[in-house]
């Protein structure tokens, strides 16, 4: 939807779209609800996990729990998440209602951020000020030593994400993934350049919705979250 100022606007009450709940008869379309995994136990001290295995913390299961009753009525064929735990704790949290087992896929993991992966902001830019300017001013192509750039991650994750939608074409799928994860495939469905990543929120246990149809994606719901914890 846009307004008159030709920016994308989003409804923050999905229920009230006619087109959250999926059209049965509307075969041409696949929509996938795309989901980032609960607060870990790290969350308060904003480090960059990366593609370390860290748990939910008790509050990322509350929001997950919250958010599982918000899609227990809606028709899902299949869930997907990223093979790191915290995406599939919260996809097996999100799926139990729906008597459906996640499949775990590498490629949904979060960006692997190399040698910076445990860090937080502050001790990155005082190691590592150079590399933590060069990243900023060219986000989509630089890689850190030792990890991936965003092209990377959009070369790993998105030819699966295309094989998902075949798969499943005309029904509905939910994919559990991370935070620069679902950024990469939002920049995708919305045509933007991969520099404006970083542009898009993803907060902990928020719901997108995107609608492929043959020609191009649709985003009909963005960051998306339903718990006050």
């Amino acid at each position: 939807m846009a307004s008159d100022s030709g920016h994308m606007q989003v409804n923050p009450n999905p229920a009230a779209h006619s087109s959250f709940q999926q059209n049965v008869a509307d075969v041409s379309r696949t929509r996938v609800y795309l989901v980032r995994h609960g607060a870990l136990v790290t969350s308060d001290e904003w480090r960059y996990v990366g593609q370390r295995d860290i748990e939910l913390s008790e509050a990322g299961r509350v929001q997950i729990a919250e958010l599982a009753v918000r899609l227990s009525p809606v028709p899902i064929s299949a869930v997907y998440c990223s093979d790191l735990g915290r995406t599939v704790e919260s996809a097996r949290l999100l799926s139990a209602d729906h008597g459906l087992v996640p499949v775990a896929c590498p490629e949904f993991r979060e960006i692997d951020i190399g040698h910076w992966e445990g860090m937080t902001r502050a001790e990155i830019m005082e190691r590592f000020p150079d590399e933590f300017n060069m990243r900023t001013g060219n986000i989509a192509s630089f890689r850190i030593e030792g990890g991936e750039s965003f092209a990377d991650v959009r070369a790993r994750a998105l030819p699966r994400l295309e094989r998902i939608v075949d798969e499943h074409a005309g029904g509905t799928v939910l994919l559990v993934a991370h935070g620069g994860l679902n950024r990469t495939i939002l920049c995708d469905a919305l045509g933007l350049d991969l520099n404006n990543v970083v542009r898009l929120e993803q907060s902990y246990a928020c719901l997108n919705s995107i609608d492929y149809f043959d020609d191009y994606p649709v985003v009909q719901l963005m960051n998306e979250t339903t718990c006050a914890c």
